[in-house]
């Protein structure tokens, strides 16, 4: 009879401790969730979804024939107010070597510097680096341990210790989602009587094959200032340009394509450990903007218009050049920048964004291939290709888009395409990251209602 009381009061629990998943029979879904706002991101603004006419909205002076009209659509994402500027990627510089700091540190107090257990006490490999503790550059023992960050003494100038950047390496993780979308075909393992792993044969048996790690040298190349001309003198620029205040808000220049990305990866895991340190919900990765994503930012929702500001003129109706470029036969000082001028100088496009048109042009996410627009999607229409270090150097192509202060005005329209290299750095060349808007569009559903805070 006890026994029997027992197991009728563990039934009558299970079944009241099961009525709030039951819905009294009804599907009323997962009760509980938290309520969820999506700040705008710090520095970026609002790009509603739309479609437009891509493509030459006026002739096509070189006959380049890269790219044609055709009519796409993109989904709402935030974008960079400006291009990343000096200041901004500096952070990203100096997050790097405080972390090799907190490495070097760590072998000398790693109860300090390194979280080697997790709050269960079970270890962890690699650890993680104790950002609550502070770096002391000046200490005895420090300066010791710290040695190694620093230029031998027999490649410094004029004695000063500086950083050795060579060994700034950053070190991240990518999911590769095309190579796990792919089908398998037949001839290649095939197995017609099990479609799942037919669809996704590695997938299935480890996912880590499409978890690619990268490591990466994320410094700018100041030489860039130099190597990309020949008889300019442009040693200044290579000396102070990065890291002088007076260019603080610069555009930075010199980050190849891969530099780039690994920022945009940087600037994701940096938000979502904030996110999550405070038991909040992840946000969309922050990313380079596709072709069609980046020509819909610099239009402005001026369709067929063939410059950010609107109109087939470059200079105002007071004869002021609208965006720093190479204007005329070449008075690079006629716009009021001889080389790369302040973000934000010129008037904004009508979505609020400085600079889509001169100053620096900027990279994209995708791979260049003149045919591009005859087989990619008219939805968020996107190419990538992930080329390798041995494959041949058309397949590294990027797409970059805006012109820079060195280019002609037929660069500066938003739908002239060009390119440079994946692995080069160039001193004209920057770029802006984008975040995909979870949702349909700012004003739909709750989440509107706190956007703007």
């Amino acid at each position: 009879m006890k026994r029997f009381s027992i197991f009728t009061a563990i039934l009558a629990s299970m079944v009241l401790s099961g009525c709030k998943y039951s819905g009294n029979g009804n599907l009323i879904g997962v009760q509980g969730r938290e309520e969820w706002y999506q700040p705008i991101p710090f520095g970026m603004l609002f790009i509603p979804p739309g479609s437009y006419v891509m493509g030459p909205s006026d002739q096509d002076v070189p006959y380049a024939l890269t790219a044609q009209s055709k009519t796409v659509t993109v989904q709402a994402f935030y974008m960079d107010e400006t291009e990343i500027t000096n200041n901004e990627y500096r952070q990203f510089v100096f997050w790097v070597r405080d972390s090799l700091a907190h490495i070097l540190l760590g072998e000398l107090n790693p109860e300090e510097h390194l979280i080697e257990e997790d709050q269960y006490g079970e270890p962890i490999d690699p650890p993680y680096i104790n950002w609550s503790t502070k770096i002391n550059w000046n200490g005895e023992e420090e300066r010791e341990a710290l040695s190694a960050m620093y230029l031998p003494e027999h490649e410094r100038y004029y004695r000063r210790k500086e950083f050795d950047t060579r060994k700034f390496n950053y070190e991240f993780y990518r999911i590769d989602y095309q190579s796990a979308a792919k089908k398998q075909f037949k001839g290649d393992n095939f197995n017609p009587d099990n479609g799942a792993l037919a669809n996704r044969p590695q997938g299935l048996k480890d996912r880590s094959v499409y978890v690619i790690k990268e490591t990466i040298n994320i410094y700018p190349d100041t030489l860039s200032w130099i190597h990309d001309y020949t008889y300019s003198f442009n040693e200044p620029m290579t000396q102070n340009y990065f890291w002088h205040p007076a260019y603080d808000n610069y555009p930075v220049v010199g980050i190849s394509w891969r530099q780039a990305r690994a920022f945009c990866v940087w600037r994701t895991q940096l938000m979502n450990n904030y996110l999550k340190r405070k038991g909040e919900t992840i946000v969309n990765d922050f990313r380079l903007p596709t072709e069609s994503e980046w020509e819909w930012a610099a239009r402005g929702g001026l369709d067929l218009s063939p410059y950010p500001w609107g109109g087939p003129y470059i200079r105002n109706s007071n004869g002021c050049f609208l965006g720093n470029y190479k204007p005329l036969r070449g008075n690079y000082l006629d716009d009021g920048g001889v080389q790369t001028i302040i973000v934000a100088h010129y008037a904004p496009n009508d979505f609020g964004l400085y600079d889509m048109a001169g100053n620096v042009a900027e990279w994209t996410s995708n791979a260049f291939n003149e045919s591009a627009y005859n087989f990619t999607h008219d939805l968020n229409m996107d190419y990538q290709y992930e080329a390798k270090n041995n494959d041949p150097s058309v397949m590294k192509r990027k797409v970059i888009r805006g012109g820079s202060w060195k280019d002609i005005g037929y660069y500066m329209q938003t739908s002239t395409r060009t390119y440079e290299y994946q692995d080069t750095a160039k001193c004209y060349i920057g770029f802006r990251c984008v975040q995909t808007y979870l949702g349909r569009s700012m004003g739909d559903g709750p989440q509107s209602s706190n956007v703007y805070n």
